[in-house]
């Protein structure tokens, strides 16, 4: 139950800050969780793949960018962050609903159609002549500046398991340092690891206590609040 809370929640902070991210005309109504901390806004905006009818892309170099904003290749069930690949055909499935995707036919390295489909029974729903896919998780982040984030971690492990063995806690040093050797290792092969929130400030840039982004961060600057 706690599970299909979060993703639901999840799945409804993707559809805001794509809205947000593509609109003026947007109404929120949130609850407290609009204050829990999300990724980098211009980051997750930064890092959208545009597409147009009739632009020219390679439909490898396509897989490779919406792997890159960590959507999972999925040809056979229809998932929040997901795409599929039959032939031609990419259909995306955004983050912010499992129940609409969007279908990218190709003719050569040319994109000849662009439509949004029902992702059960695949009836187009509409054409589009423009479409952003934004990041299937608001942590997604550049190669590089993942990197550089791994760096700083591997050198606060350090300072903390110097810390842990100089106070003879040895049993919290070894776990500490498998639990974040894993999450690098995922990091650095999928892009993410479970429970990637933890380790925000370093993809922020933000210093120690400092807050992090929240939902409110993706609202223009003359947005309008009502609190309850």
């Amino acid at each position: 139950k706690d599970a299909s809370i979060n993703d639901e929640i999840d799945r409804m902070r993707h559809s805001a800050t794509s809205w947000l991210a593509e609109r003026r005309d947007v109404v929120i109504v949130a609850s407290v969780s609009c204050i829990y901390g999300l990724g980098d806004p211009e980051e997750y905006e930064g890092l959208s793949v545009s597409l147009r009818e009739g632009m020219t892309i390679d439909r490898d170099e396509l897989i490779r960018r919406l792997v890159d904003i960590q959507f999972n290749r999925n040809d056979f069930e229809p998932e929040r962050g997901t795409f599929r690949v039959r032939g031609e055909v990419i259909e995306i499935i955004p983050a912010a609903s499992e129940k609409r995707g969007v279908r990218v036919e190709f003719f050569g390295d040319d994109i000849e159609r662009i439509s949004e489909v029902d992702t059960v029974t695949g009836k187009v729903l509409r054409c589009m002549n423009h479409v952003l896919i934004f990041p299937a998780s608001h942590y997604a982040t550049s190669k590089d500046k993942l990197e550089r984030c791994i760096a700083q971690i591997e050198d606060d492990l350090a300072l903390r398991l110097k810390d842990f063995r100089d106070s003879d806690r040895l049993l919290e040093a070894q776990r500490l340092e498998q639990r974040v050797h894993y999450d690098i290792e995922m990091m650095r092969e999928i892009g993410y690891c479970s429970g990637i929130e933890n380790y925000s400030r370093y993809f922020d840039g933000r210093q120690p206590g400092e807050a992090p982004f929240t939902l409110m961060d993706y609202f223009p600057k003359d947005f309008l609040i009502f609190i309850d």
